[in-house]
């Protein structure tokens, strides 16, 4: 929050949501949901896709990192399968 200079209790009264939602979405225990992404794209004047957008791809990432390489052995790609 810092790089915005709002503090989180300030950004979450201008989203009209409990602070507590905002400190754990910075702290990584709570996801964006479509309620959050739109208070957020209406505060920021940015699209809410945005929003979602950064948290399909973080539940990506940390998906990938659980799998830890087990694609590659248990999932056979699809052109594989006639050979």
């Amino acid at each position: 929050m810092a790089p915005t200079g709002i503090s989180q209790n300030r950004l979450a009264g201008a989203l009209g949501v409990n602070p507590r939602r905002i400190s754990e979405l910075v702290n990584g225990k709570r996801t964006f949901t479509a309620d959050t992404a739109l208070r957020l794209a209406r505060f920021f004047d940015v699209s809410p896709r945005f929003w979602m957008g950064l948290q399909a791809q973080y539940d990506l990432d940390r998906a990938a990192d659980a799998l830890d390489g087990r694609l590659e052995r248990e999932v056979q790609p699809r052109d594989e399968l006639d050979k």
